[in-house]
């Protein structure tokens, strides 16, 4: 009688009013939809993240790579393949229209005169301010400019 009484008052309270002042069980629970499927995403900073859905799944690795994420994944090298040589680096342009000016390379950093600044190979500034040249770390430094962000290239 005691356990009979507990499932009465526990359904009455998990069904509502109507439940109650029927005396009746609560109904079933609808079945659990299924789990959605696992996606890969690739993030900017070169890390894969499994997630259900795109929303936060690259946080804190400066968001997903669109790109990388469009393409199918890379088959994996054979072992006995020859290491491919690898491209000079070549800086990329972030504004539209803003190319690097030629004559750069590595050892190079891009001299902006008018704020006595220097970029190295990589940064978004590499040959693309308006008055600058390219020249060595050193003679930069020796002509009084120092780095962005007071960071040195090397």
């Amino acid at each position: 009688m005691r356990n009979t009484w507990k499932i009465w008052l526990a359904s009455a309270l998990m069904g509502g009013t109507a439940a109650w002042a029927a005396g009746t069980t609560a109904p079933a629970a609808a079945p659990a939809a299924a789990p959605a499927a696992m996606q890969t995403f690739v993030c900017k900073d070169g890390t894969s993240v499994s997630a259900t859905t795109s929303k936060g799944a690259c946080k804190g690795h400066k968001g997903i790579d669109t790109s990388a994420a469009a393409a199918p994944a890379p088959a994996p090298a054979k072992a006995a393949a020859a290491p491919a040589k690898a491209a000079p680096a070549q800086a990329v342009p972030t504004k539209a229209g803003a190319t690097p000016a030629p004559g750069g390379g590595p050892g190079k950093v891009w001299v902006n005169e008018t704020s006595k600044v220097y970029h190295c190979q990589g940064d978004r500034y590499y040959g693309t301010t308006k008055n600058g040249k390219y020249m060595t770390e050193a003679e930069a430094k020796a002509a009084g400019m120092h780095g962005a962000k007071n960071k040195s290239c090397t």
